[in-house]
């Protein structure tokens, strides 16, 4: 990464599963779009796959067969995963499911990023919500409704 880290905007991973090493391609356009958007910036993609015995191996490119959506990324190394990074992201899969790995920069907060780092603001901790408990979260607070109609707090 040649770029000057005081002007990227902050870098997420995602842990993607595909349950029997079933991998359709369904979603690498719409990975395609994000980066084509400078929504997205992809630092490193790394697929693995656990085994029966709980061991965790790097797929190449090659191995995923014939799939053209992948060549746009192929080599999409940082260098910010390791072993130890990607024995760490097995550890969520089932054994005998692969998973993509996904390190990226969210370009679209750069400026925002920038711009409080000049002020003298860091980021000291962030998140991800599941939509599971989200949902669960909005559907604890959705108004009760009696049999009369009206709308009380529960």
């Amino acid at each position: 990464m040649h770029q000057d880290v005081a002007d990227m905007g902050p870098v997420d991973y995602l842990i993607v599963e595909f349950p029997g090493s079933r991998m359709t391609g369904e979603g690498m356009p719409l990975l395609v779009d994000l980066v084509e958007d400078g929504v997205i910036r992809i630092l490193d993609l790394v697929f693995i796959q656990k085994g029966a015995d709980g061991s965790v191996a790097v797929l190449e490119f090659r191995e995923l067969g014939d799939r053209a959506e992948l060549t746009v990324f192929e080599g999409a190394s940082s260098g910010l995963l390791d072993q130890g990074d990607l024995d760490e992201a097995g550890a969520a899969l089932e054994p005998g499911n692969s998973a993509a790995v996904i390190v990226y920069e969210n370009l679209w907060a750069a400026p925002l990023a920038r711009a409080l780092r000049r002020g003298g603001a860091e980021m000291v901790a962030g998140g991800r919500i599941p939509v599971d408990a989200l949902l669960a979260s909005l559907d604890a607070t959705e108004p009760v409704r009696p049999s009369g109609g009206a709308v009380t707090a529960p």
